[in-house]
């Protein structure tokens, strides 16, 4: 078990700045996901050799389990993290080094420059990372699969070890064998068991389950609020404008004045502190936004003045005349005249927008506590699927674009998800790939593996291994039939499974109709409403149409984004290729 984790930046910038550390928080983030029990100590100190050796042997001394360091491992003068690591470690571990430039390699040529280490001290593990927060997530992903062996091997702990050796397969590690026999393919089904489900129900289903997500808050900076839920509402501590200010450019007068000559007395541009009250028979010439002095309540345009004398260079004048006698508070906003102090800004489950957000900073606010979004795993399942990244297509291979699709997809609505790659089609390497997405995320997200061929095992998997219950197993829609929506405790918490198909079409389709819906109810937002007319047919250019009356059995009418119905697919070949779904 891990009990403490530490995570030190080495920047001499960070050091003099706080704020502009971004990798530490970033794998200060990863320590908390992979080790929620343990203890995260997070520390940044300069590019000193000697306090860097410092600060590692007392961490390790203290029996902290686990150091990652970042910054400070490049060519610059002061970069000394690996000769600093070095030192410390008594033994090192190339390999993890090896891997780490060898996925770096594959991003830009510039990793040839970055010399991290990584090592042992005593119980300890270490490990030197970039100072990018982009190498860091990149950098981080390479090596999370063993960090967990790793200490396990430290602490010699023989049971842990021997169950991951056991099960270590294609990459994935799990603690227990699927029960899922593939081996009888003679009597699998020819029929599928699960009812088919109506849009309608099948929402209705989402809505009901989705609703029961345990919603938490998070503080966010406000520049990152943009579409999020307000969590509590915000009232302005100060009133707008805080002062009486002008409207136009003219002069600030005394309305029971009248019309007729004013000395100017000074002049205020905004920005300007408020001068000294004005007397009877003053003005004051003001720019629009600035505010008024003492004594004045109303500005008088500059096209309703005429000048009467000026300095002899022109540059000062001396007196005005005000042709049109004012009113009191003509041309002023007034304290408060647009937000009164008190006023609620945004009420609870209110989602931001840009108008509110501007709002808000106006009022101060530097952060707001928002609803947190559920985290969001998306795995690709199939034997011939490759990483879009792999610059050679192996035989019989296609590279994966769903993951790709429905991480840009969910992201234009607001999440943000958790790449975990793709599994092959086998039980226990699904078993393993579903635990640690489960183990990383609240909803999972998977495409392929749910229609009726031998190998779509996703939802057996899901009931005989995981015990969890299928809400529904087929939509009436076409592309998309085979959509899956399951929940399941895992580690003591309900998690949410989406089985999509694995045809892109129909994973993009489904995404957008059920798991968009899926997450902004957990987020709080309100689910899409159902147009009342025009309908929508994936297998066919977008169009306004009439709203055809039928019996009660027709196919649902189209929410927002409107889903497929079942129309006539074209003749097209990918109208083809995209019947069967």
């Amino acid at each position: 078990m891990v009990k403490a984790v530490a995570i030190i930046t080495v920047s001499d910038t960070c050091y003099k700045d706080h704020s502009k550390d971004t990798s530490g928080p970033k794998l200060a983030e990863f320590a908390r996901e992979m080790f929620p029990e343990a203890n995260i100590h997070t520390l940044i100190i300069p590019d000193e050799k000697e306090l860097i050796e410092r600060e590692l042997r007392d961490y390790c001394d203290s029996n902290t389990d686990l150091v990652l360091t970042t910054g400070g491992t490049g060519l610059a003068y002061r970069d000394v993290t690996p000769e600093a690591t070095k030192a410390v470690i008594q033994k090192e571990v190339p390999a993890i080094s090896i891997a780490i430039a060898t996925e770096s390699l594959k991003k830009t040529p510039m990793a040839m420059l970055s010399r991290s280490v990584a090592g042992v001290r005593d119980k300890t593990l270490i490990i030197n990372f970039p100072g990018s927060k982009k190498a860091v997530i990149e950098c981080f992903e390479v090596v999370r699969p063993v960090i967990s062996h790793a200490i396990s091997l430290l602490q010699n702990d023989t049971q842990e070890v021997r169950s991951i050796h056991d099960s270590l397969q294609f990459g994935h590690t799990c603690t227990h064998h699927s029960n899922v026999d593939i081996s009888k393919v003679a009597l699998r089904p020819r029929v599928s068991p699960y009812p088919m489900v109506e849009m309608s129900e099948a929402w209705r289903i989402i809505d009901e389950v989705m609703g029961k997500w345990p919603e938490h808050f998070e503080i966010v900076p406000l520049d990152q609020c943009l579409g999020r839920v307000v969590a509590q509402p915000l009232t302005a501590m100060e009133p707008m404008p805080p002062f009486n200010a002008s409207v136009k450019d003219g002069y600030a007068c005394m309305s029971l004045d009248g019309a007729g000559v004013r000395r100017v007395r000074t002049s205020l541009m905004a920005g300007d502190p408020p001068t000294t009250p004005l007397m009877p028979g003053e003005c004051a010439r003001i720019n629009t936004g600035a505010p008024l002095p003492a004594g004045a309540d109303c500005v008088v345009q500059v096209e309703d003045t005429k000048l009467v004398s000026a300095s002899d260079d022109g540059k000062v004048e001396l007196e005005v005349e005000i042709l049109v006698a004012p009113k009191k508070h003509q041309d002023v906003r007034l304290i408060g005249s647009d937000i009164p102090m008190g006023t609620v800004l945004v009420k609870k489950g209110d989602i931001l927008d840009a108008p509110q957000m501007g709002m808000i900073a106006g009022a101060g606010f530097q952060n707001v506590t928002i609803r947190g979004n559920p985290k969001v795993a998306i795995l690709s399942t199939g034997n011939e699927l490759q990483e879009p990244s792999e610059k050679k297509l192996r035989p019989a291979h296609i590279r994966d674009s769903n993951k790709t699709m429905l991480k840009i997809l969910l992201r234009e609505h607001g999440f943000e998800t958790i790449d975990c790659g793709i599994v092959r089609d086998s039980p226990e390497q699904l078993v393993a790939a579903i635990s640690e997405a489960l183990r990383r995320a609240d909803v999972l997200v998977c495409t392929g593996g749910v229609s009726m061929g031998e190998r779509d095992l996703l939802k057996p998997v899901l009931l005989k291994d995981f015990g969890a219950t299928l809400h529904f197993g087929r939509l009436q829609m076409k592309p998309g039939k085979p959509t899956t929506f399951a929940t399941c405790l895992y580690e003591g918490k309900t998690k949410y499974i989406f089985g999509l198909p694995g045809n892109p079409v129909s994973a993009y389709v489904c995404c957008l109709l059920v798991v968009v819906r899926a997450l902004r109810v957990c987020g709080g937002r309100a689910a899409p409403r159902r147009r009342r007319r025009g309908r929508a047919c994936a297998c066919a250019p977008a169009r306004r149409c009439r709203s055809t009356r039928g019996p009660s059995t027709r196919a649902p009418r189209c929410a927002s984004p409107p889903p497929a119905t079942t129309c006539p697919p074209r003749t097209s070949s990918a109208a083809s290729a995209a019947a069967d779904c």
